[in-house]
C-alpha cells in the first residue's frame, strides 16, 4: 500500500539566494517559501533541486535550506519535497534515511543514478534499495537529458509498483507515447507531476496531476490557476494563460537554469543578489530584461473566462 500523502497541484522548487559575495541568504529563502505558501497559492515546495544549486551548496547550507524550508510548510500544513541527487546508491540511503529521521519532509526527489548510466536494471536495483530501506516516500525525477539514463515504459511501470514510490517528476522533454500511456494508465498514489515548463499545460489537459515547475518561482499564482482551470475543465481560460506562459518560460530559460530566474527576481526586489555560484554564470542583462517584462505581464480576464467555462 502507498503511503497516504497528497502530491496533486504546483509544487514550487525554490531557488537558493545568495548575497553579492555567494553567501547563503537565509531570510530571503524564508520570504520567498512564505510567498509561495501564501500569496501564491502553492500546495507546496521543493528544496534542493536543481533550480536550488544544490550541488555547490555546502552539507551545511543544504541543512539550512531543509530547515527554512520545512518551517514554512510547517506552518502552512504544505507537503515538502527534498532532492536528493546522487550516483552513489549508499550515499543517497543515507541521505533519505536522514531526511525520513527528521519527520519534517514528506517525500525526496530522486533522479536516475546521473552520469553512470547503469541501465535500466541498476536504475531499478537503486530505487528499490531507497524504497525497501530508505524509509521515506519517494519521487522519481525523469529527467534524461541531465541524467543520461532514461526510465523506459517497462521500467517507469515497475518503478511506480514499488510501495514507496508516489509520484514522478516528468520532464522527459516530450509529450509522447510514453507520455499517454503513463497518463492513461493512473496508479492510485501515485502522482503525475509535470517538469517541462514550457509544455505544462498540455500536459495537465491530459490528465497530469499538478507540476514542479521552476518559471513558477516567479508568477506562483498564475500556474497554481493554470492547474485550477485544467481542472475545472476550463479548457479555453487554461489554454490562453498556458500559452502565455509558456512564452515567460521560454524566455526564463533562455540561459542555463536559475540564472534568469534569479535575475528576475532580483529586479523585482525580492532576493537580494542575482549571483549564482560557479559553473553557472550570471545571466545577461538582455535575458533578464525580456523575461522580467513577460513576467510583469498579467492575464486578463482569465477569473471571468474561468467562471462562464
Amino acid at each position: 500500500m502507498k503511503p497516504d500523502v497528497s502530491l496533486s497541484g504546483l509544487f514550487v522548487p525554490l531557488v537558493t539566494p545568495f548575497t553579492d559575495d555567494l553567501r547563503l541568504a537565509p531570510d530571503a529563502l524564508a520570504r520567498l517559501a512564505d510567498e509561495a505558501l501564501t500569496a501564491g497559492g502553492a500546495r507546496g515546495l521543493v528544496a534542493l533541486g536543481t533550480t536550488a544549486e544544490a550541488a555547490t551548496l555546502t552539507a551545511e547550507e543544504r541543512q539550512t535550506v531543509v530547515r527554512i524550508c520545512a518551517a514554512a510548510c510547517r506552518a502552512h500544513r504544505a507537503p515538502l519535497i527534498v532532492g536528493v541527487g546522487t550516483n552513489d546508491t549508499a550515499s543517497a540511503l543515507a541521505t533519505v534515511r536522514e531526511l525520513a529521521g527528521r519527520g519534517d519532509v514528506t517525500a525526496a526527489l530522486v533522479p536516475a543514478p546521473p552520469y553512470t548510466r547503469p541501465g535500466e536494471a541498476g536504475t531499478l536495483a537503486h530505487f528499490t534499495a531507497l524504497a525497501e530501506h530508505g524509509g521515506l516516500p519517494l519521487v522519481v525525477y525523469d529527467i534524461p537529458y541531465r541524467t543520461g539514463q532514461p526510465i523506459g515504459t517497462g521500467l517507469m511501470n515497475a518503478l511506480r509498483r514499488l510501495p514507496q514510490v508516489v509520484g514522478v517528476k516528468y520532464a522527459t522533454g516530450a509529450i509522447d507515447a510514453a507520455a499517454m500511456e503513463l497518463l492513461g494508465s493512473p496508479t492510485p498514489g501515485f502522482a503525475v507531476l509535470g517538469g517541462d515548463d514550457a509544455v505544462i499545460s498540455p500536459l495537465l489537459a491530459a490528465g497530469a496531476d499538478g507540476g514542479i515547475l521552476a518559471s513558477a518561482n516567479v508568477r506562483t499564482a498564475d500556474y497554481a490557476e493554470l492547474i485550477a482551470l485544467w481542472r475545472r475543465d476550463a479548457a479555453g481560460p487554461a489554454r490562453r494563460l498556458g500559452a502565455e506562459l509558456a512564452r515567460m518560460s521560454a524566455a526564463l530559460f533562455a540561459e542555463p537554469n536559475p540564472t534568469v530566474i534569479k535575475g528576475v527576481l532580483h529586479a523585482q526586489g525580492r532576493i537580494p543578489s542575482p549571483a549564482v555560484r560557479l559553473p553557472l554564470l550570471a545571466a545577461s542583462a538582455e535575458s533578464v530584461r525580456r523575461a522580467v517584462d513577460l513576467a510583469a505581464v498579467r492575464m486578463q480576464g482569465t477569473a471571468h473566462g474561468a467562471a462562464a467555462a
